[in-house]
């Protein structure tokens, strides 16, 4: 993948409305809140789950699915190494920009690189990142293994399949851990609103 991430002969166009204005209208600012953990971890329920909640209480929200993307946005890209950073880095990309309009953006992806991981929280100011590990036995996620994905992995239908034939490297440093193998939706839920309600 290159390195270049700015396209030739592009010039950064000045805004008559900031980000300060749109979340000014919003009546709350913006956040990027990354959902990271294995297939089956819990990230997509508790998203939807969370994004439902704030949508209610007036927040301007989206959400970003690791699935939904591919069928657009990421279409063209595999699950190589090499296609797995590009479609992290594409995300990222979006994800600023939707911070920009003031939104609060929910992302729930497997972004099973640091590497990765650190680039997109690099993109935006330290206050305005919140990575969520979804932390989940790789045990209790062949046990859920809603889509199947994990039995085709198994029998090898699925080359590089995160947690089987590709590694996923936890997080470090992140604002929360979910024990979303054991807790309740709800719990979960309760735990993100009280990072959260300090940011907005």
């Amino acid at each position: 993948m290159t390195q270049q991430t700015t396209s030739p002969n592009a010039v950064w166009q000045a805004v008559q409305v900031t980000r300060s204005d749109r979340e000014r209208l919003n009546g709350h600012r913006g956040n990027i809140l990354w959902f990271t953990g294995l297939s089956g971890s819990g990230k997509s329920t508790l998203i939807h789950a969370v994004e439902k909640q704030l949508h209610a209480a007036g927040r301007r929200t989206y959400s970003l699915d690791g699935d939904n993307v591919r069928h657009g946005l990421c279409g063209d890209l595999g699950f190589s190494n090499q296609d797995r950073v590009e479609n992290i880095r594409r995300i990222g990309e979006v994800a600023k920009l939707m911070l920009d309009a003031g939104l609060i953006v929910l992302c729930g992806f497997i972004s099973p690189f640091r590497a990765d991981r650190l680039r997109v929280r690099g993109l935006v100011a330290p206050e305005d990142f919140m990575e969520i590990y979804c932390h989940c036995s790789l045990e209790v996620c062949e046990q859920r293994d809603v889509k199947g994905l994990y039995r085709k992995a198994r029998a090898g239908l699925i080359p590089e399949f995160t947690g089987i034939s590709s590694p996923y490297e936890p997080p470090e440093y992140p604002e929360l851990v979910l024990d979303t193998g054991n807790a309740t939706v709800d719990a979960c839920m309760e735990q993100v609103f009280s990072r959260l309600s300090v940011r907005l």
